[in-house]
């Protein structure tokens, strides 16, 4: 199984959208500042999250969520929480 998954830094406020096999260790990982990209933000918490077959898919959805389209309806999902 592959998750995607969206975090909300307890610092700025900010999300992270990503994907994971595990989501526990990603979480984790985030959380102990060995995720460059959100080493600055810490800490987090887990927000969202959805089960994929398999990562071409679970990165096909990360990827339209980061994208301008993909924004609308990842603030509709984060308004609807």
């Amino acid at each position: 199984m592959h998750y995607l998954y969206i975090l909300r830094s307890l610092a700025d406020k900010k999300h992270y959208v990503g994907i994971t096999t595990d989501l526990g260790k990603r979480l984790r990982y985030h959380n102990a500042g060995r995720v460059r990209s959100t080493k600055a933000r810490i800490p987090f918490e887990l927000l969202y999250k959805e089960v994929y077959a398999t990562r071409v898919e679970a990165r096909a959805r990360e990827k339209y969520l980061k994208s301008y389209k993909g924004s609308k309806e990842k603030l509709t999902i984060l308004e609807n929480l």
